[in-house]
């Protein structure tokens, strides 16, 4: 159940604090107000707490796995189709099994559920770091790997996210969202830093890196177990999942403003965010930096996206609208800037744009479609929301092969004026939509 805040100020230090709203002037017809509060506040409920920490753990490992990730891929292959097509065997389950992910989330209780996707993390990191350590990794055990990753996800992502509309109030809950992208994107300067140099110490090397991810999410899995329990619910008259998930389908299907955010994601995240799997060899092959060098890309983007996240965080309200198209077309010019970046510093301050407008695009997304949909459909929308990123790695094998042919800078251009080109088109959209139905209102 939602944790409100007490109606009276708190006589324990136990007690979740109320927040104070400064009151505002009076808004103009046709004007939107932005309501502000603290940046970390929703981190005064202890239970979403247990949750944010966790995600850390969780996503320090995984953003250090990327690294080591791709460097294997790359080693096993040497090609852009061999780092797409562990990008593709992470999109096929996640295609397949997400839409259950939100179903599940909907139906069983969201702390159990958490505890089994992180379970399949945490089989995942131990498959590759022991193959690797025993020195009989392949590439297809790697591609295997990933998607044991992806079954983890697939669940994991929508009850994360639907999971914290239980935590905290309902005017938290923006803030709590994008703390929860603040707990990814930090780790994506910590993590691909770390992974990057931990790979070049000759005792540990790609499979200690691995093995170290796998003790992270096992110390996640921990945390996770003091959430709250739901009660037991009786579903012996209830939907199949297969009814439930055709309920959710319909939902979206009349809610036109959440169906317009799940084609925004799925037009941008699927067409450009690919950029991620070739940057291994934008590292190099394109500008010879090395592991090290890689784990630089990643962190520079990964500071960007803590910095605008951490600015957007006390931002609650109907201007996650606005945020959110602007953060779009930020990230498509920064993927442009990407491929015609002539030199390494200049590319690092592409990937500082990227990670900037990729930070912002998604925490609004999540915001919005939270904000904008039932609770009893939360777990449903999100993993119809998480569907497009099972569609950016099906994009990347053949965005890959097209790479192999032409290059990386060329295919870096057209992700970028696609995702330019599909928020502007967004926008026209979403203006096109009744007032009354596209506002978002936090009571």
């Amino acid at each position: 159940m939602r944790r409100d805040p007490p109606d009276t100020a708190p006589d324990s230090a136990n007690e979740v604090p109320e927040r104070v709203v400064v009151p505002q002037s009076p808004v103009a017809p046709g004007t939107e107000a932005v309501e502000r509060i603290s940046t970390f506040h929703s981190l005064r409920y202890p239970e979403y707490r247990l949750l944010f920490i966790s995600g850390l753990f969780i996503f320090l490992g995984v953003q250090a796995q990327q690294i080591v990730r791709g460097w294997l891929a790359a080693e096993l292959t040497g090609s852009n189709r061999g780092l797409g097509g562990v990008f593709f065997g992470f999109a096929i389950p996640m295609l397949l099994l997400t839409p259950f992910g939100g179903v599940a989330a909907d139906r069983f209780p969201k702390r159990t559920v958490l505890l089994v996707s992180t379970a399949l993390l945490v089989i995942s990191a131990l498959w590759v770091g022991l193959a690797d350590a025993f020195g009989v990794l392949e590439y297809w055990m790697l591609v295997g790997a990933s998607a044991v990753q992806a079954s983890g996800f697939a669940i994991f992502g929508p009850a994360r996210i639907s999971f914290t509309s239980e935590l905290v109030d309902r005017r938290a809950l923006p803030n709590a969202v994008i703390l929860s992208q603040i707990s990814m994107n930090s780790t994506r300067i910590i993590g691909p830093a770390a992974g990057g140099a931990l790979i070049g110490v000759a005792w540990l090397g790609t499979a200690g890196t691995y093995l170290i991810t796998a003790a992270l999410m096992i110390i996640a899995l921990i945390i996770i177990f003091p959430l709250p329990k739901q009660a037991k619910v009786d579903r012996s008259d209830r939907p199949s999942p297969i009814s439930e998930l055709r309920a959710g389908l319909r939902y979206v299907r009349g809610n036109r403003p959440v169906l317009l955010l799940i084609i925004a994601s799925y037009a941008v995240v699927m067409f450009a965010f690919p950029y991620i799997a070739f940057l291994p060899l934008v590292a190099t092959e394109v500008f010879d930096v090395g592991s090290a060098g890689y784990g630089i890309m990643n962190a520079a983007s990964g500071a960007a996206a803590v910095i605008v996240s951490l600015r957007i965080a006390r931002i609650s309200g109907a201007d996650s609208w606005r945020i959110q198209v602007i953060a779009g077309v930020v990230f498509g010019v920064g993927i442009v800037a990407l491929g015609l970046a002539p030199s390494f510093p200049l590319a690092l301050l592409a990937l500082f744009v990227i990670g900037g407008g990729a930070s912002a695009f998604q925490a609004m997304n999540n915001t919005l479609i939270l904000t904008e949909s039932e609770p009893e459909y939360h777990g449903r929308v999100q993993s119809l929301l998480m569907l497009s990123f099972s569609g950016f790695g099906l994009a990347a094998l053949p965005l890959g092969a097209v790479a192999d042919t032409v290059g990386l800078r060329p295919v870096f251009v057209g992700m970028g004026i696609s995702a330019v080109v599909s928020m502007l088109l967004y926008q026209w959209a979403r203006r096109r939509v009744p007032r009354d139905q596209s506002t978002t209102t936090i009571s």
